[in-house]
C-alpha cells in the first residue's frame, strides 16, 4: 500500500538559505541553496534536497523542488545545480530545463 501524499507548504527560508517543505506546519524536508557572491543575484546554486524518512516517497521532494524551481522562474533567476535529485527531476521535465545556468550549470546528473 502506498502512504497517502500529505498536503505540503513550500516556504522560502531565506535565512537557513533553503527552502523548507512543510506538513501541519512541521517541516520535513529542505532544498538547500546559495547566492554566490556580490554582482550575481540572479542566479542561485542549488546544492542538496532533504526529505525525512518517515516522509520519503511520498512525493514531498518533488513537491518541494517543483516548487522552489517555480519560484527561481518567477524571480527571473537563473540555477546553478549540484542537487542529482533535482537534476532527475529537470530530466523528466524539460520545461525546467531553461531554469539552467548557460554560464554555470553545475552538475547535471542524469
Amino acid at each position: 500500500m502506498v502512504a497517502e501524499t500529505p498536503q505540503v507548504t513550500v516556504r522560502d527560508n531565506t535565512e537557513a538559505r533553503c527552502y523548507d517543505a512543510l506538513v501541519d506546519d512541521e517541516v520535513v524536508g529542505s532544498l538547500v541553496y546559495d547566492h554566490p557572491g556580490t554582482g550575481t543575484g540572479s542566479r542561485i546554486v542549488f546544492r542538496h534536497t532533504i526529505v525525512e524518512p518517515e516522509f520519503r516517497g511520498r512525493g514531498i521532494g518533488t513537491t518541494l523542488a517543483k516548487a522552489a524551481l517555480d519560484d527561481v522562474r518567477a524571480k527571473g533567476m537563473t540555477l546553478s545545480n549540484y542537487c542529482g535529485f533535482v537534476s532527475e527531476l529537470i530530466a523528466g521535465r524539460p520545461e525546467y530545463a531553461d531554469l539552467i545556468d548557460a554560464e554555470h550549470p553545475g552538475v547535471l546528473r542524469r
